[in-house]
């Protein structure tokens, strides 16, 4: 039996705690490398983009704090601590993450990204919890991971990897889906060039344009703009008091980008956006099917499908709106009323129906696609305690 060697993690690689180059300097930002936060924690397995970026000086200036090659990122702040990635590109993160980076020749480092994996609910045992927890450096550095030798961590994530590497698969597939589907979006409805009976685009050709006080734009001729509120239902999640984890149950997702725990309640809708609507990520977007959601996400659903895919294509169009709302305060706030009051063309049925099998074709894959990566997700976090505390044996490499 191969033996398992409790180990600090920094002696397996050295760990690095985030930092946010000064803002006062708009130069540090928007340039080629990512800065990480705890918003693309949610990615599985490897972050390959994130939403903010630095530039080469914003790098450098806090170079101390930045990571290159294959490093493991951990959420170390805040509720959703113990969220996991990997990370192979020369970034940086923010203060809230902690990461592990220059391995030791003697450690795999996806062996330790698949061991933090089932680790989540330990780490928030081991935070200082005051109003937020945290998991600081020290105790992080300190925390103890059973380890093999080197060919079993090996053959241990040779096991593990093509689950996950099929599930990122499909989240780049429903990614390159999602923008196909923006694209057609922005065609037809922000440059209003959807095809006309002959086929030929509506604005480009001539089509009748009329100028709109309320979007301080043209728009076809006859359209109609409305609020929000007027043409979708709008309102927050549900205050969820009742926590179970038998199998079977509904996910109940939390701050409108990831899954708190199990829920019994099966009433739910197919179809909704979610806003997140406090917090670090207040303001930002998700599309979700057959879940329940909690009390800080806003939701966002049309009378049928095809009017909830062509509002949350609206709302994509509308982020960087959220977003400014959200700033300005110690906490981050969204509320329904800020998403009510935007404005918005009420798109003619004729058109509806013209897109409709397309979008709803694009969802239908999408939907698929995140089934099975549901039941990979279930595979391998079934396989994970039995591979890390060697209940099941993996062949090694001779």
């Amino acid at each position: 039996m191969n033996k398992f060697v409790p180990t600090q993690i920094k002696q397996i690689g050295r760990v690095v705690t985030g930092k946010t180059p000064s803002t006062a300097v708009n130069a540090n930002f928007g340039g080629d490398y990512m800065f990480v936060t705890p918003l693309e924690l949610h990615t599985d397995f490897v972050i390959n983009e994130s939403q903010k970026t630095l530039s080469r000086q914003g790098l450098e200036s806090i170079r101390a704090n930045s990571i290159s090659g294959l490093s493991v990122a951990v959420g170390c702040i805040g509720w959703d601590m113990g969220n996991v990635a990997l990370i192979e590109k020369e970034c940086a993160t923010n203060q809230q993450i902690n990461s592990v980076t220059d391995f030791e020749p003697e450690y795999n480092p996806y062996y330790l990204y698949y061991w933090l994996l089932t680790k989540k609910e330990y780490l928030f045992q081991i935070a200082t919890v005051t109003r937020t927890p945290i998991l600081n450096k020290t105790t992080f550095e300190d925390i103890l991971v059973p380890v093999p030798d080197k060919p079993l961590q090996d053959a241990i994530a040779k096991v593990l990897l093509p689950i996950s590497r099929k599930i990122a698969l499909n989240n780049a597939i429903n990614a390159e889906l999602e923008k196909i589907a923006r694209l057609i979006y922005d065609y037809w409805f922000t440059q209003f060039d959807f095809p006309e009976a002959d086929g030929k685009p509506y604005r480009s050709s001539g089509g009748a344009m009329e100028y709109n006080a309320q979007l301080k734009r043209e728009i076809p001729r006859g359209w109609k703009v409305k609020p929000l509120g007027e043409q979708l239902d709008i309102s927050r999640g549900s205050i969820i008091t009742e926590k179970e984890t038998e199998p079977g149950k509904v996910k109940v997702v939390a701050a409108g980008v990831t899954y708190s725990y199990f829920h019994s309640t099966a009433n739910r809708p197919k179809n909704t956006i979610t806003v997140s609507s406090s917090g670090a990520n207040a303001g930002y977007l998700n599309f979700w099917q057959d879940e329940i959601y909690a009390s800080d996400c806003i939701t966002v659903r049309g009378k049928n499908d095809i009017d909830t895919l062509l509002a949350y294509q609206f709302l994509k169009s509308m982020q960087a709106v959220l977003l400014k709302k959200s700033t300005g305060s110690a906490q981050p706030h969204v509320y329904p009323n800020d998403i009510e009051v935007l404005q918005m063309c009420v798109i003619p049925k004729p058109l509806k129906d013209k897109i409709s099998g397309f979008m709803l074709t694009i969802n239908e894959q999408i939907e698929k696609n995140n089934r099975q990566t549901d039941e990979l997700t279930a595979l391998r976090d079934f396989l994970l305690p039995l591979l890390m505390n060697g209940q099941v044996t993996v062949k090694t490499e001779a």
